[in-house]
């Protein structure tokens, strides 16, 4: 039988030599003191000169995390175009979202006492937080301490999309471990920005989504004919620039532009959870902000499979 005090030397060493790492708050405190409203004020400065920016940075965060994990690998390009942003499903993703989170890397890195010891995956964590509060939603503690992957291919991105059904999307969040609430409360990020009609045009063409309201169905047609354009596009809810519970108000009156928008409120598993956030938007800041904690813990990679890169867009 083994000495306890072996046991336990041995559980550390494991812990120690595996890289392994909890995500904490305060992270960056004696590291980079500054790094919070550095980020914040990066994030000032571009939605500042885009109404775009918020919506992009926050669709960035999402889409980073649900392929491979938190680890920035969204970001890096490669030469020949094998990497996740060139992947089909990652093109609608706005140049303004990128723009932002390499915008706020730079300003980070002229910090001397920042220089090269902040991840991008966190400043991209940051940033999104900062978008969602600069726009009127809630404020939260960020976790941090990731580090960037050293991956990114084309072939690893499997997002969930605009067509599916409940059962397709809820497998896709529960496998990250995000529970039904979850799911909704993080589609109600799409209270920011547009879609292409590309997204659009399926719900609308050669017949009408039964579920979509035919007076909103007509507005969509004029915004979307029937010879796609993909650079023509469509705000998710009336309130374009504001982080707020309109896109569930929608939602209620059928007026959701996505059928995976609209199947969460058409599915009675869902629906009372959206009835929930448009009668109390409270009740969607804390889900949301609980949701956005939970969706920062995926795939979070250590010093053992991570870096910190010096350009967010090349591996070292």
């Amino acid at each position: 039988m083994k000495k306890p005090q072996l046991v336990l030397l041995a559980s550390f060493l494991a812990i120690l030599f595996s890289g392994a790492t909890a995500l904490n708050e305060t992270y960056y405190a004696n590291i980079c003191p500054n790094l919070e409203s550095l980020v914040q004020g990066a994030v000032r400065g571009m939605m500042s000169t885009t109404n775009i920016a918020a919506a992009a940075t926050l669709r960035l965060f999402f889409h980073d995390c649900f392929v491979q994990g938190c680890d920035a690998s969204i970001l890096i390009e490669k030469p020949n175009g094998d990497d996740e942003k060139h992947n089909f499903d990652n093109q609608f993703l706005r140049a303004d979202g990128y723009r932002t989170v390499l915008a706020a890397k730079s300003a980070v890195d002229a910090d001397p006492q920042c220089t090269n010891k902040v991840s991008c995956a966190d400043i991209i964590a940051l940033a999104a937080r900062d978008a969602v509060f600069l726009s009127g939603g809630p404020t939260w503690k960020v976790e941090l301490g990731r580090f960037d992957g050293k991956i990114s291919t084309a072939s690893s991105v499997d997002l969930p999309g605009a067509s599916e059904n409940y059962d397709k999307l809820m497998s896709r969040f529960s496998v990250h471990n995000l529970t039904p609430t979850d799911m909704v409360a993080l589609s109600g990020a799409h209270t920011l920005g547009a879609t292409s009609c590309f997204h659009v045009n399926p719900r609308l063409y050669p017949t009408i989504d039964p579920n979509l309201d035919p007076g909103f169905a007509s507005n969509l047609q004029g915004q979307c004919p029937a010879a796609l354009n993909v650079n023509s596009f469509v705000f998710f809810d009336n309130t374009v620039i504001t982080f707020d519970n309109d896109y569930f108000k929608q939602l209620q009156q059928k007026k959701g532009v996505l059928s995976s928008d609209e199947v969460l409120y058409v599915d009675s598993r869902s629906q009372s959870i959206v009835d929930k956030f448009a009668t109390n938007q409270a009740d969607f800041f804390t889900a949301f902000v609980d949701a956005m904690v939970k969706l920062g813990r995926i795939g979070v990679k250590t010093a053992t499979d991570g870096e910190i890169r010096k350009d967010c867009r090349f591996t070292n």
